[in-house]
């Protein structure tokens, strides 16, 4: 019979094991490890790769460098002309140094989260609901660097944020719609008058025409007649013009 194994030796064996995989740790290429050595820094993020950590006297706190894409929730907001609106957005950010990421923030993540709804609500807070709804693009880029001055200090950086809705109230909403309404009837009536305007500016000088060629509107009632006649159940009663009979009357008063 093959001799047995002591009990001391599996648990030796258990040991070295354990330690060897504490020790071991092997970071994504979008992963940095910041190493701690009796408490204080040790030295440049580690990583990607194969990192060794003398374990229990070392310990590692990995730290992923990939853009963090996060939901505002939707922030009650008062605007500067006292309308209550629900608005949310979205931040895109990142890790550039992850030792400060580490040290100097608790949670990174949580801290930037707490810190975009309050500056939401800050700055759209300053702005009118015109503003609001028409100068989306203008409002995010100010929204991107006033909260990416904030989490510098952190190594954080906000690339971008976005205004995603606004949830106006229904009251609201009803008196947007009538003032719409009011304004594309104002536009209407508007552009109907400057067509009146041209046209009777037209018909001033087609008078002015007329008044200097009479022959011209013994034209224009020929090209009545043309258009009149394009109806075939039409009945035309066209009365021949004085001067037409003028001109006959001279010539037989020329030839006697």
């Amino acid at each position: 019979m093959p001799p047995e194994v002591p009990f001391g030796l599996f648990v030796a064996a258990f040991i070295v094991l354990l330690f060897v995989f504490k020790w071991i740790n092997i970071l994504n290429e979008y992963e940095r490890g910041v190493i701690f050595r009796l408490g204080r820094v040790l030295g440049s993020p580690k990583g990607p790769g194969f990192v060794f950590v003398f374990w229990p006297v070392d310990r590692i706190v990995k730290v992923s460098l990939r853009t963090v894409v996060m939901d505002i929730p939707p922030q009650d907001v008062i605007t500067r002309d006292n309308v209550s609106v629900k608005v949310n957005a979205v931040v895109y950010f990142r890790v550039m140094d992850p030792i400060r990421a580490i040290i100097d923030v608790e949670n990174y993540v949580y801290a930037t989260s707490q810190l975009a709804q309050t500056t939401l609500r800050s700055i759209l807070g300053e702005v009118e609901l015109d503003g609001l709804l028409s100068e989306r693009e203008k409002l995010n880029k100010r929204l991107q660097e006033v909260i990416d001055t904030h989490t510098d200090p952190w190594g954080v950086k906000v690339a971008q944020v976005e205004v995603k809705h606004v949830d106006l109230p229904e009251s609201m909403q009803r008196a947007m719609a009538r003032q719409a309404e009011a304004e594309r009837e104002k536009r209407a009536k508007i552009i109907h008058a400057e067509g009146e305007f041209q046209a009777s500016q037209r018909l001033a000088d087609a008078a002015e025409v007329i008044q200097v060629q009479p022959a011209a509107l013994q034209l224009r009632y020929l090209q009545t007649l043309t258009e009149i006649a394009a109806e075939k159940n039409s009945t035309i009663v066209f009365p021949l013009p004085i001067d037409t009979i003028n001109m006959f009357i001279e010539a037989v008063r020329g030839s006697k």
